[in-house]
């Protein structure tokens, strides 16, 4: 099992505030006695420690008679052969030598003490290690195999798992027992004997008593009902359910109720029976809590007596001795009962109560609605044999809720969302439902009156819309509390519904609108004074929801989730993970308020359509107030809207965060409007209206090229008058059907007039289909945009917009304007006037002119139409030979024809003629033009296979003409 997030140690406190659970040593060590548990095996290692034997003086050497005679014989025996008196001082060495050795012996002697004394010092240290260490495992070993409760909560993974000899025994406290290390040889000196007495006894060692034997408590009460609550969580720490049922008394105040032991069925049965109680007969064990100094009841063989905290005296089998114990608090208990019942959950230990639960039978009879503003308790299943109740107001105030599909998220929303308004007023609570899994999870409460409204996933970006509004609640909701003074809702001065928002696939949401998480973390850092509470249901907690929003989500609920992250990112443990899959888990959750130390298990409560149609036809109260307006209309007109006196209505704003639809207008001062959009979205109708309401003047750019270069032109050259409106239709596709050089030329013209218009008091509006090639500087310079709908999200963010705002099926004129949403005013009919440009008349030779022209059935055509006028037609060679001043002083107009060719080798010809006379060039010979008139600047633009050319007359500007058409001859002076 998963370690626990938070879990009460050893060193808890009783419910007294005194401690109770510290691990207390007596000073000195009880005297050697039976041990109470069973012997624990000895390690392969643990042979007997041997000590030193005592140390055995060397045996006495005798006297050296021998090397004591031998010197003085020896002298003796000199003196005879040399007869020196000398000789006879040497008789002395032998008593010397004598004396010598018994001193070298007795010296030896005293060394060889000195180094067994040392041998054994050093072996007996050594001994005193070996014993600590082996203490030591023998200890660990000990408390392996029977921990008490905070061992089991130190480590998770020990609660229920079965260990040989453990699930018999009840460990009464922390004491000195008898110890299976030895140690053998050694003197019988004190020394000895204290390490032999010290092998045998094993300190802070878990004292343990059957069972079976049954234990009482005694001492003061607080102490001993910690102790004895203790006593009993070891049991249940220890025993899985079905191995171990456990009855409470009347004074064990329900935290027994919560234990999974109580519900399931089978194994022994353990009761904890309270003061003045008497011990039931039908149970295998009973923990009995005595008065102070009452004697212990026949069905106790072992007498525990609290006498401070930490510490107790344990009588059994007539041994008494000094222990250290713990005890817990009631909340403590309280919360290891919950994590047990949450692991039998997990487990699969079945209790016998396992029918469905029903909401109607916690729902409050019908009849009036009653006022209740200080909390929003609601009751959303059962939590043993109680009511599993949460309050977004006391427990929030907001919360969250995680489960994986399947595992009745839901249903507890349905669930959740119906307590809430059983028995409440519209004027005490209203209700927002988002559901972002497919639209249909709340269809059925949308006729609930306390129902502001339901956001799916399938109102596109009104969904995103409705949300981004809760920014405006907040605002508003500030201001009804400083309107009357108030510091929050629970104020009486303070008439405001609370406001539950109820979100279905909350990740879901953020995965399409991941600028909206700002929203809710602003919603949830202010909602409690204003009364906005959050109730967010997802399937992915981590790495989904940002830890400022979790934090303010105080109150948790997971149903089951298939990742561990998730389940500690909610609850703080692993449980919610290890809950069964299928139908045998659905509806099952664990509950964590910001109180709770550990997650409550509970059974989620099932409605009905009968429960929904009950509360919706109750008498609530009025509809409460919708916190959003309606989306945008399809269409809008002109009339519909209000502006100030000379302000151009461009269409009705929504702005959402501030709960309020506005007439978007556009000025003079703008300088310039850039309108984008794709075919069909509305582009020229936005500009039609424009152009019908504009104050002066509204000149239209003619889309024809010829006529859009001359009206350009004629723009630049002299601008229009101060209050003007100059209206472009698709400038991109306008420039694209020039050639280059003239699309380079048009343009930098409508940039000089976009960057004068401030100046003149103009107002430029262009529209264009996407922002590509050379008219994007020109969309640059435009100080206000409107982004219309886009082909394709990629180029909607091309043309700068954001892609979260991309519909496809946005109806005509609805877009953007300077980021914000809007439908664009249509109007009947076009607006403005086509700039004026000059119109098309067939142009006839008045005097001697110079063509140039490529032979081709249209040239016929024109010299034709000239002939037919009364004009000579001469060939290049033919002009040379009459020579010019017989051109000149004809009476009839002379068209001297040649292609370019011909002129260039007749340039002086050409020279002449083009100084003096006119010079026509047709607009086929449109790369010899320059050449053949030395004009750099280029010459107006002509459509191509439109009968035009370039008129030269003498040293003018060059024009456009129009050619004569054969079926209209027009004869001179007519």
């Amino acid at each position: 099992m998963p370690r626990r997030a938070a879990r009460p140690t050893a060193s808890t406190r009783s419910s007294s505030g005194s401690r109770s659970g510290g691990r207390a040593r007596t000073a000195d060590p009880a005297p050697a006695r039976a041990t109470v548990a069973p012997p624990t095996e000895l390690s392969p290692d643990d042979d007997p420690i041997p000590l030193p034997a005592a140390w055995t003086p060397p045996p006495r050497p005798p006297f050296p008679v021998l090397a004591s005679i031998v010197p003085v014989a020896g002298a003796v025996g000199l003196w005879m052969v040399t007869g020196s008196i000398l000789s006879l001082w040497l008789a002395l060495l032998g008593p010397v030598i004598a004396v010598a050795t018994l001193a070298d012996g007795a010296r030896g002697a005293r060394r060889a003490r000195r180094a067994a004394v040392a041998d054994g010092a050093r072996t007996v240290a050594a001994a005193e290690v070996e014993i600590a260490r082996r203490h030591r495992g023998e200890r660990a070993r000990l408390r392996a195999r029977h921990p008490d409760v905070a061992a089991f909560l130190r480590d998770g993974d020990e609660i229920w798992r079965a260990v040989p000899g453990r699930g018999g025994h009840l460990v009464a406290g922390a004491g000195t027992r008898s110890s299976e290390v030895r140690v053998t040889g050694g003197t019988e000196d004190a020394a000895a004997v204290r390490l032999r007495v010290r092998a045998r006894l094993l300190d802070d060692a878990p004292v343990t008593v059957p069972l079976d034997a049954g234990i009482a408590v005694g001492g003061p009460d607080v102490l001993a009902d910690a102790v004895a609550r203790a006593l009993v969580v070891q049991l249940c720490l220890s025993h899985p359910p079905g191995e171990l049922q456990v009855r409470g008394g009347r004074d064990t105040q329900g935290w027994i109720d919560a234990l999974p032991h109580r519900r399931v069925p089978g194994g022994r049965v353990v009761a904890l029976v309270g003061v003045d109680e008497p011990a039931p007969p039908d149970v295998d064990a009973v923990v009995l809590r005595t008065a102070r100094g009452a004697p212990a009841p026949p069905a106790c063989t072992a007498v525990l007596t609290v006498e401070a905290p930490g510490s107790a005296r344990l009588d059994y089998h007539g041994e008494v001795r000094e222990l250290a114990v713990e005890g817990i608090s009631l909340d403590q208990a309280g919360e290891i009962a919950a994590d047990l019942a949450g692991r039998a959950i997990v487990r699969g230990h079945r209790a016998d109560d396992e029918r469905p639960v029903r909401l109607a039978d916690h729902l409050p009879a019908a009849g009036g609605a009653s006022r209740d503003r200080d909390g929003l308790r609601a009751v959303i299943g059962r939590h043993g044999d109680g009511e599993c109740a949460v309050d977004l107001v006391a427990d929030g105030p907001h919360a969250l809720v995680a489960g994986v599909t399947g595992s009745g998220k839901s249903e507890l929303l349905i669930t959740w969302v119906l307590a809430l308004c059983a028995g409440r007023s519209t004027r005490d609570v209203g209700v927002l439902l988002a559901d972002f899994k497919g639209g249909t999870a709340f269809d059925a409460l949308a006729d609930v009156p306390h129902v502001t409204g339901v956001i799916t996933d399938l109102d596109g970006g009104g969904a995103r819309r409705a949300i981004e509004s809760l920014q405006a609640e907040v605002r508003w909701r500030e201001g009804e509390l400083a309107r009357v003074g108030a510091r929050d809702i629970r104020d009486p001065r303070v008439e405001l519904p609370r406001l539950v928002i109820v979100v279905d696939e909350f990740a879901a949401l953020l995965g399409a609108h991941p600028e909206l998480h700002a929203v809710f973390t602003d919603v949830a850092a202010r909602g409690r004074a204003l009364g906005m509470h959050l109730i967010l249901g997802t399937q992915r907690i981590a790495g989904t929801v940002r830890e400022s929003l979790l934090a303010n989500c105080p109150l948790r609920i997971s149903l089951r989730v298939t990742d561990a992250a998730d389940s500690r990112a909610v609850i703080g443990t692993d449980q919610a993970a290890l809950l069964p899959g299928g139908s045998a888990g659905a509806g099952r959750a664990l509950v964590r308020r910001a109180a709770d130390g550990m997650p409550h298990p509970a059974r989620i409560a099932l409605a009905t359509a009968g429960d929904i149609a009950a509360i919706a036809g109750r008498d609530a109260g009025p509809r409460p107030r919708r916190p959003w307006l309606p989306a945008l209309p399809a269409s809008v007109r002109l009339d519909d809207l209000d502006a100030a006196p000379g302000a151009i209505r461009l269409g009705l704003i929504d702005e959402p965060e501030q709960q309020r639809q506005v007439t978007a207008t556009l000025a003079l001062a703008d300088q310039g409007l850039l309108v984008l959009g794709g075919a069909g979205t509305g582009r020229s109708s936005v500009l039609a209206a424009i152009a019908a309401q504009a104050p002066g003047d509204a000149v239209r750019v003619p889309s024809s090229g010829e006529a859009a270069w001359d009206a350009v032109a004629a723009l630049v050259e002299h601008a229009p008058a101060p209050g003007s409106i100059v209206l472009i239709d698709d400038l991109d596709a306008l420039a694209g059907a020039l050639p280059q050089e003239y699309a380079v030329v048009l343009l930098e013209r409508v940039e000089r007039l976009v960057r004068s218009a401030g100046a003149a008091g103009v107002l430029v509006v262009a529209s264009m289909r996407r922002l590509t090639g050379p008219a994007v500087r020109i969309a640059e310079l435009l100080p206000r945009r409107a982004l219309l709908a886009m082909p394709s999200r990629a180029e909607h963010i091309a043309a700068g917009g954001d892609g979260a705002h991309h519909r496809s099926d946005a109806p005509p004129g609805r877009g953007r304007l300077d980021g914000r949403a809007i439908q664009f005013v249509r109007v009947r009919g076009g607006g403005g006037v086509a700039a004026v440009v000059r119109p098309e008349v067939d142009w006839f030779p008045v005097g001697p002119t110079a063509l140039v022209a490529r032979r081709s059935a249209g040239l016929r055509d024109v010299l034709a139409a000239w002939t037919d006028a009364g004009a000579t037609v001469l060939s290049v060679d033919d002009a040379v030979r009459l020579g010019e001043d017989a051109l000149a002083t004809a009476r009839s107009p002379h068209v001297v024809v040649g292609a370019a060719d011909d002129w260039q080798r007749r340039w002086a010809l050409l020279t002449r003629l083009r100084g003096d006379h006119d010079l026509v060039v047709d607009a086929a010979c449109a790369p010899e033009y320059r050449i053949l008139t030395g004009d750099r600047e280029l010459p107006p633009y002509c459509s191509p296979g439109a009968s035009r050319a370039w008129l030269r007359t003498a040293d003018a500007a060059a024009r456009r003409i129009v050619l004569p058409r054969p079926q209209e001859p027009e004869r001179f002076g007519t």
